[in-house]
């Protein structure tokens, strides 16, 4: 499971996403002044920051930089009500990945999020021979091979994706507009199956010939990938 440092002094703002990133199912902390956020950025293991800019202690900016010099390759999204192309490039030059402007719908928060640990998992270099693992089902990031119970499975381009996907978010219950957003890169067509049917032709392939099942219909809400 992911965690993600909320640095943000209005706890109104802070509580709200605390909240939604549990509902997405992310561990959170909250720290309300800089100096707090810097430290707990320092000597804790988070796997994104989201660091708003006008803060208590020390400015969002200073604390951005500073953590850059110890962790070069966190994702940090910086959260700001200052809209002006000059703040977005003094954050992004002080080492901020993104920059959101507040108010901002969760929805958007959560897509830049996922595309920040997406490029991070990328860029990790331990990723490409990663593998993924679920009952006896893996996955190798690095040289493509799926197997299940001993046997190789071979997927197309398109399914591969698709059970990375579900395999990094396993646990968790996937939206068809997440899946067609992060697998297809598409805005979400509600008038379109084809995420079904490439659930449908993943689960010929991993499911459909194994007692234990992987893929699981959530009725209105989407699909998890989970033993059951």
């Amino acid at each position: 499971m992911k965690t993600i440092l909320i640095v943000e002094d209005d706890r109104r703002i802070a509580q709200n996403i605390y909240r939604g990133l549990h509902a997405e199912n992310f561990e959170a902390e909250i720290a309300y002044d800089g100096i707090t956020g810097k430290n707990l950025a320092l000597s804790k293991k988070f796997d994104l920051i989201l660091l708003d800019v006008n803060l208590p202690g020390l400015k969002g900016y200073d604390v951005c930089q500073q953590i850059r010099v110890y962790k070069p390759s966190i994702p940090i999204i910086m959260l700001t009500a200052y809209g002006e192309v000059e703040d977005k490039v003094e954050g992004l030059n002080k080492g901020a990945n993104d920059y959101i402007v507040k108010p901002f719908d969760f929805r958007e928060l959560m897509a830049r999020i996922n595309a920040a640990l997406r490029v991070s998992e990328l860029n990790n270099p331990e990723t490409e021979n990663q593998t993924l693992r679920i009952a006896d089902l893996e996955l190798n990031v690095g040289t493509k091979e799926v197997i299940r119970a001993g046997k190789s499975i071979e997927l197309t381009a398109k399914e591969f994706a698709l059970l990375e996907y579900f395999l990094m978010h396993r646990g968790r219950v996937v939206s068809k507009m997440d899946l067609a957003e992060h697998v297809w890169h598409l805005n979400f067509d509600p008038g379109t199956n084809v995420v079904e049917v490439y659930i449908n032709y993943l689960r010929k392939k991993i499911d459909k010939n194994f007692d234990t099942k992987l893929i699981h219909t959530r009725p209105g809400l989407g699909y998890i990938m989970k033993e059951e």
